[in-house]
């Protein structure tokens, strides 16, 4: 992908040179003759870098930097000084630039700083994305041997390598997300990000602006630009969910977004292409939601290309002996305190009781008998501090 840098100079020869030698080397250049167009231009397009110079009419570069960084603090800035300036540039540094250059420039240094930058970035970027991996694999681990879970996940290995977007139902606490998970990590676009939304935790009024993004000035509170989660997962995965509970307006965005590929920020006017798997889960019958005039049915055609059923704990207990296992083990290790041995009578006990929260309950109960148990986990155990909670 064609990286876009933004140069910044009110000296037409200066911005002409730098965007000659730039777009030389590959790079999409965009020009602004002062600090407020800059600003313009920073507010409705993502650039890779800024090239900056420092002493400009209407807003000089410290002014720019500030405001810019306001907008996206990952945003990496090239400071351009003249000699009179280095001290300025240094401050600029201290309130993150990455570096400064001094006038008139050197092209192969400015060469070598940019390519430095972009390459910081991209490490920047690299390293957010693992780290997010990394924890999603650790909770990514589907446990059980029931023949439920292992035909849902002979059907995940299925489905994950293509572009199917999939609708995952099932109830509260069943594990819809690890699923999400799994799908995108055995896809092709396992290397970007996997974004999700939980629609029933944002309200109705922001919830467009949380999956579009908004322009600057849209409504009271826009005091600057907004990345939705659409571009944010651009070439990744969007999980979207509690899709159910996603509002009308919403609705629509949303069929709109899944039949073109392209969204528009709130109060914005320009389309923005974007290429996203979407991946959604609901707990709600949405058939039903359908007949009740609360989802589109276009919508949830669009959404459920493929249908996975995750099942409830009660209908695979035999998995019940190793999500016990392994959650005494991941938590101990958590509190850094010896894995607790659990007797046979209080793991059939746990087997017969009706986990209406699913493994999300299952897990909260093995970490109260953790807490709470004073050596190993007995049936005694497991009737005071869980059935008897």
């Amino acid at each position: 992908m064609v990286q876009k840098i933004l140069v910044v100079d009110d000296e037409r020869a200066i911005r002409s040179t730098l965007t000659d030698i730039l777009t030389f080397e590959g790079f999409a250049i965009t020009q602004a003759e002062d600090g407020e167009d800059a600003l313009r231009k920073i507010s409705k397009t993502t650039f890779d870098c800024v090239i900056c110079d420092i002493k400009m009419p209407k807003k000089d570069g410290i002014e720019v930097l500030t405001e810019a960084l306001e907008m996206n603090p990952d945003l990496t800035f090239i400071i351009i000084s003249g000699h009179g300036d280095i001290e300025v540039a240094v401050e600029a540094v201290k309130k993150g630039a990455f570096d400064y250059i001094s006038k008139p420039p050197d092209l192969n240094r400015l060469l070598i700083t940019v390519r430095n930058a972009l390459h910081k970035e991209a490490i920047v970027s690299e390293n957010k994305t693992l780290r997010q991996k990394v924890t999603k694999s650790r909770a990514a681990q589907m446990i059980g041997k029931s023949p439920q879970l292992l035909k849902l996940l002979e059907t995940i290995e299925k489905v994950a390598p293509t572009d199917a977007r999939v609708l995952i139902t099932g109830e509260n606490g069943v594990g819809k997300e690890l699923v999400a998970i799994r799908l995108h990590e055995l896809s092709p676009r396992k290397n970007a990000a996997l974004v999700e939304v939980n629609c029933a935790a944002i309200p109705s009024e922001l919830i467009e602006s949380e999956l579009f993004g908004h322009e600057k000035g849209s409504f009271t509170s826009a005091l600057k630009m907004r990345v939705g989660k659409f571009e944010q997962a651009n070439g990744g995965t969007l999980f979207l969910d509690e899709i159910g509970d996603l509002s009308a307006d919403a609705q629509a965005k949303m069929l709109r977004a899944l039949q073109e590929g392209k969204i528009t920020r709130v109060g914005g006017d320009k389309d923005i292409k974007v290429d996203v798997r979407i991946i959604a889960a609901t707990n709600k019958d949405l058939l039903q939601e359908v007949e009740r005039k609360k989802f589109r049915m276009d919508l949830y055609h669009r959404l459920s290309v493929i249908r996975l059923q995750v099942p409830a704990l009660r209908e695979r207990v035999e998995d019940i002996p190793l999500l016990v296992e392994h959650f005494l083990e991941t938590i101990c290790k958590e509190y850094n305190h010896p894995v607790k041995e659990i007797d046979n009578a209080a793991m059939k006990a746990m087997q017969r009781y009706d986990w209406s929260g699913n493994v999300r309950e299952l897990r909260n109960a093995v970490e109260r008998l953790i807490i709470l148990s004073d050596s190993g986990i007995t049936k005694k155990d497991v009737e005071q501090y869980i059935f008897m909670r």
